[in-house]
């Protein structure tokens, strides 16, 4: 067994993990965006009362968007070391970066509509019907 795989490293792993998190939070406008649209959707799928299947859909969307928006982060962080000067490969890269994260928030958008829609209709419909 490789002597570096001891349980102080991976502490050590999920240190330099969480400082990553605290990264994306304090320098990156898009994630309060994510920030608060996890907010909302948890605090909707508890007012619904939301079982454990619909929870299952919403948090692997909500984790996907998250894990986009952090990997392009990082790609532009990459980008900007390697080459600080303008550059269209580097500013192709970026482009696509973001519209990874884009493709996977539609995607969650979607999710979160097919989940979240007919509960919150029918508890619509049956308030304004009362």
């Amino acid at each position: 067994m490789d002597e570096r795989f001891t349980l102080a490293a991976r502490l050590r792993s999920f240190g330099h993990a969480f400082r990553g998190v605290g990264f994306l939070l304090r320098n990156e406008p898009n994630a309060w965006i994510h920030a608060l649209a996890t907010l909302a959707v948890c605090a909707l799928a508890l007012a619904l009362g939301l079982g454990l299947e619909a929870w299952r859909w919403l948090l692997a969307a909500i984790a996907a968007v998250w894990a986009a928006e952090a990997m392009n982060s990082a790609l532009e962080a990459l980008a900007d070391a390697v080459h600080p000067d303008p550059h269209p490969g580097v500013g192709r890269a970026k482009d696509l970066g973001a519209a990874a994260v884009l493709i996977v928030a539609l995607g969650a958008a979607l999710v979160g509509l097919l989940v979240l829609g007919p509960p919150l209709l029918a508890r619509l419909t049956a308030w304004t019907a009362s």
